[in-house]
């Protein structure tokens, strides 16, 4: 494929565009504030899919999750110090952002991420003028790895996958891409990403 052909690139945004936003080390930092139990981890890998899938709201998975038992907090406490976790990676958003402004190819997002999280992080990492469209498990019911988000991913853009690129930093979620004939990028850091596209004539 020839880096002319690239018509549409789609972004992971934990750990590509910013920090993870409710990961491993963000749920150990609330464990350790909020003096959580460790039967915290098992309730949330309980309802996590259906949480991020959008079929369960934040409220409920806190209920589940966290306020199972009453606490010395409040909900509005744990969710401030939560999305607070979130912090952006400007140099690769930077890099985005270049795309966007040269015009050559559409930009999409593309990630696993609960509704409210996913719209903290737009906001908070200042996406919306970057990015066409936010194609996130939340809205669209599935998340990565499964081969249907990025099968409804590229419908929804109109993108052909054999023109379209992902960028990921977890190579389980680029070999979905890669069988459907998406072009895919493992994401180590700005520069290495702003070499590649540079290499594929993008920038």
């Amino acid at each position: 494929m020839t880096s002319e052909a690239i018509t549409h690139l789609f972004f992971d945004v934990g750990g590509v565009l910013g920090s993870n936003g409710w990961d491993h080390a963000q749920r150990a930092l609330a464990m350790a504030r909020f003096d959580l139990d460790p039967e915290f981890e098992l309730r949330h890998r309980d309802v996590v899919a259906a949480w991020e899938c959008g079929s369960l709201g934040w409220d409920a998975y806190l209920e589940t999750t966290v306020f199972n038992a009453p606490r010395a907090f409040s909900r509005g406490e744990f969710k401030s110090f939560a999305l607070a976790q979130s912090t952006p990676h400007p140099e690769t958003i930077a890099v985005a952002r270049r795309l966007a402004d040269l015009g050559r190819v559409r930009l999409f997002t593309l990630n696993n991420e609960a509704a409210e999280f996913n719209l903290h992080r737009i906001d908070r990492f200042g996406l919306r003028p970057i990015f066409a469209g936010f194609l996130s498990s939340c809205w669209l019911g599935v998340r990565k790895p499964s081969r249907t988000i990025y099968e409804r991913a590229l419908a929804i853009a109109q993108a052909d996958p054999a023109r379209s690129l992902f960028i990921d930093d977890r190579e389980e979620n680029l070999v979905p891409a890669r069988e459907l004939g998406m072009r895919a990028l493992l994401h180590t850091s700005a520069r290495q990403l702003e070499s590649s596209l540079r290499a594929d004539g993008l920038l």
